[in-house]
Parts: C-alpha cells; sequence; structure tokens
C-alpha cells in the first residue's frame, strides 16, 4: 500500500512551517519600521499600535530582537533600535563600493558650497541617501542616511529615474527626463519640501552603467538668490565628472553638460 501524495490545495507540515516563518520575520521588520528619526523610542503601546499587532505578539518578538541585537530596552522601560542595524548599514554601504570614491568629494562639495551634499541610489520606487554631508552652518537642509524618498521627487530622483532601464517601467514619469539626460543635471524647486531646493548629476561606471545621483539641497531662499543654482549645478556637475573619472566611467558628456550650463539660466519654478 502506498502512502497518498498530498492535496496541493492542502499544505504539507513544511509548507505550513515555512508560511508560519515568513510571516513571524515579517512582524518582525514591521516592528523595526516603527521607529525612525522622529520616533526613535517607542513603548510596548506604542509599537503594538503602530504595527496593529497584540501586545503579546510585539512582547514576543521584541524578546528574540533584542536577543539579537537589533532592539534593546531601555531603562524607563521604551524600546529603541539596537547596534546590529548599524553594523548592517556600513555592510550595505560598503556593497556599492563607492564609498571611497563618493564620501571625499561629498566633502569637499559641501565645503565649497556650504550646502549639503549627498549621494542617491534606487531602491524600487524610492530613492536612498547613501553617503551624505552637511555643512557646518545652522541653516541647512538635513537630509536623513538610509531613509527612502519618493524618487518622482527632487533633483535625485529626476536622475535615478531619467537613466534608469529602459524596462523600469514602474517608475513614475519625469517630465524633462530627455532634458536631463541631454544636459546632466536637474534641479527641483520645493517639490519633497517647499522650502528646499536642489540639484543633481549621475554618476557612472565602467561601461556606462550608473552608479547613483549626487546633489547638492539647501533652503530655497538661499539657491534662488543670483546665480546660486547655476553655481550649484556646476559643483555638482564637476564632482560627479570627477567620481565617474575615478569609478572608469566616460567624462565626455560631462564636459558637454557644463557647456550647455554656460550658456543657459535657470529659473526658479513652483
Amino acid at each position: 500500500m502506498t502512502d497518498a501524495a498530498p492535496s496541493p490545495t492542502e499544505p504539507t507540515a513544511d509548507a505550513a512551517s515555512d508560511s508560519s516563518g515568513v510571516a513571524v520575520l515579517d512582524r518582525a521588520f514591521a516592528l523595526l519600521a516603527a521607529f525612525d528619526a522622529d520616533s526613535a523610542r517607542l513603548t510596548l503601546s506604542e509599537l503594538s499600535r503602530r504595527t496593529g499587532l497584540y501586545k503579546s505578539t510585539v512582547l514576543r518578538l521584541l524578546g528574540a530582537l533584542e536577543h539579537g541585537g537589533f532592539v534593546r530596552r531601555l531603562p524607563d522601560g521604551q524600546y529603541a533600535v539596537g547596534p546590529q542595524p548599524l553594523r548592517l548599514a556600513a555592510v550595505y554601504q560598503r556593497s556599492f563600493q563607492v564609498g571611497h570614491v563618493i564620501e571625499p568629494l561629498l566633502e569637499q562639495l559641501s565645503t565649497a558650497s556650504g550646502e549639503t551634499a549627498s549621494f542617491y541610489v534606487r531602491h524600487g520606487l524610492e530613492r536612498v541617501a547613501l553617503f551624505r554631508v552637511e555643512p557646518a552652518r545652522s541653516v541647512r537642509a538635513s537630509v536623513q542616511i538610509g531613509k527612502g524618498y519618493a524618487i518622482g521627487q527632487g533633483a535625485s530622483g529626476k536622475v535615478l529615474v531619467a537613466f534608469a532601464p529602459q524596462d523600469a517601467t514602474e517608475l513614475p514619469p519625469v517630465p524633462e527626463a530627455d532634458a536631463i539626460r541631454a544636459q546632466l543635471w536637474a534641479v527641483s524647486w520645493g517639490e519633497r519640501d517647499p522650502e528646499t531646493a536642489s540639484a543633481a548629476a549621475p554618476v557612472f561606471g565602467v561601461g556606462g552603467a550608473l552608479q547613483g545621483a549626487l546633489a547638492l539641497s539647501g533652503p530655497r531662499q538661499r539657491l534662488e538668490q543670483g546665480d546660486t543654482m547655476r553655481n550649484a549645478c556646476r559643483q555638482v556637475l564637476e564632482a560627479a565628472r570627477n567620481a565617474t573619472a575615478a569609478l572608469g566611467g566616460n567624462v565626455s558628456s560631462f564636459n558637454q553638460g557644463l557647456d550647455l550650463l554656460a550658456s543657459e539660466g535657470i529659473t526658479p519654478r513652483g
């Protein structure tokens, strides 16, 4: 007598176990995602409310996350992110293998311009700041490393969309994409934050592969003055050209973009 094969509509014990394990991981990730820069410390009740999970479930997951170093319990009973995400963030940065080139250029760019210099990469439908250098001045644009921003907004988002592979049809349209590909720079006036403006340019590697977008961002009122935005575009283009050269890319198009920038004005919009 042979054993009957399991019905395809009835999951095996292994399949059910796998499904249960994935659900647990999803809930654990939801707990970690509940923390952000504005909510670095959360109570058990707040975590339950933000995730929609029962307190008993949250408490059980927190125990496992705390044991693994992903969450820590504070003396007042609140919870905060542990050290492990920081270690993984460093691994994530190093996986792009561009930090040794990008970070010194961001330092130079921020010092020369007096504004916030950042390097973004595309992650699905978001742009993520991988590296950032902020100026010493008190009034400045704030960019959070590792935070996802809408890819259809901001100068860096426009650059990442304009130079994305043609089969990336899920990305939102950027009306000025053709112009960005021709001139190699993009500007934004208050799209993500009405008080902020930005300029960005692409960074390429060997074979023209897009590595990310270099950006300068600052208070809109400051970048609207005179030729400030044009100068920001020039500085970003020059930094992106240097990064591209260091990463083995072709820089000829950057020289054309700089020539085009010198002959065009940039008018604030919005």
